[in-house]
């Protein structure tokens, strides 16, 4: 049976209905130009899987209160912020379809626009007191900050290892994760344990939904059309890094020159996209997502089992089996 994200919200979509109302409310300004790009933005959301996850991990242990919403607006928040800034970072035109913030109203205003969402999600939690909450979050910023700067450190020189690898997704996506799951149980309980084991299983989820992105553009069949985007914008992912370590030295040396220089040619990019498949990347960097996707099972099942831990296992699932 295919996995849709319709069904998995089964349990939580009357809660999930409710969060939008709050999160709308949430984003409006007096300010006719901000409430403007509010409103744009609201009405191209995503899949909203992280709001899925805190409410998800709340309702494993019990019933959704008022800090649930407010952890799942203040993650929400946070999300669309560094999403608003990195389109800025990366210079696209694009986001899920729709025009960027940057494209549609330039830089200056899209780095304003991230800039009052993150501060509204500081005055969302602060004005709940929701102390905690804001704790667990401020902390995975932070290492999202970390992880974009070491990446940038590091793809200067295309020299990044596997281990180097797994610190910069740790750091860029899988700690918010991690951060949306533990901040969600942290509104039903006060378990340090628990808590602690809820975002271990945020954490590998993380790491397993940023392995599967970075097997899209060396995809094909299920996994989806190869794309070669991070190849073009010289980022080393998990397939490419592997590949290298069993290439050759005048292979290494090779293929290394063509993502520093030739990543606007497309005959090119599908060299290196080729190389990276021959050598094996594919398959040892799916073996590594399913390796973290399994650690998140493993430790899910220590939970309370109902219809909320059930559709948390049907969404690791999904993390790992969409195709886009």
């Amino acid at each position: 049976m295919t996995l849709t994200l319709d069904s998995i919200k089964k349990p939580i979509e009357s809660e999930l209905k409710e969060f939008e109302v709050i999160f709308r409310e949430t984003m409006r300004s007096n300010v006719a130009l901000l409430d403007r790009i509010m409103y744009y933005i609201a009405h191209r959301k995503g899949k909203q899987m992280r709001p899925m996850f805190v409410l998800l991990c709340a309702k494993i242990f019990g019933p959704i209160n008022q800090s649930s919403y407010t952890a799942a607006s203040l993650v929400e928040l946070i999300h669309t912020a560094t999403l608003v800034h990195d389109d800025v970072v990366d210079d696209a035109e694009k986001r899920r379809g729709f025009f960027s913030i940057n494209a549609l109203w330039k830089n200056k205003i899209a780095v304003l626009v991230g800039d009052y969402l993150l501060s509204k999600g500081l005055v969302v939690a602060l004005d709940q007191e929701e102390f905690q909450i804001l704790k667990i979050i401020n902390e995975a910023v932070k290492q999202m900050s970390e992880g974009e700067l070491l990446q940038m450190a590091k793809s200067r020189k295309l020299d990044i290892k596997e281990d180097v690898y797994y610190e910069i997704i740790e750091k860029k996506t899988a700690s918010f994760i991690a951060a949306a799951c533990k901040s969600g149980a942290s509104t039903v309980i006060n378990d340090s344990q628990i808590l602690d084991k809820v975002g271990e299983i945020g954490l590998n989820i993380g790491m397993a939904f940023q392995i599967k992105d970075d097997l899209f553009d060396y995809g094909s069949g299920a996994i989806g059309k190869p794309t070669g985007i991070d190849v073009k914008e010289k980022k080393m992912t998990l397939p490419l890094i592997h590949a290298l370590g069993k290439a050759s030295r005048s292979e290494k040396r090779h293929i290394i020159s063509l993502v520093k220089n030739h990543g606007h040619e497309r005959n090119k990019v599908r060299e290196v996209v080729n190389f990276a498949i021959e050598k094996g990347g594919m398959e040892y960097t799916i073996e590594k997502m399913n390796l973290y996707k399994n650690r998140a099972l493993d430790l899910l099942v220590t939970l309370p089992s109902n219809e909320s831990s059930q559709a948390l296992e049907s969404l690791i699932h999904f993390v790992t089996e969409r195709n886009k």
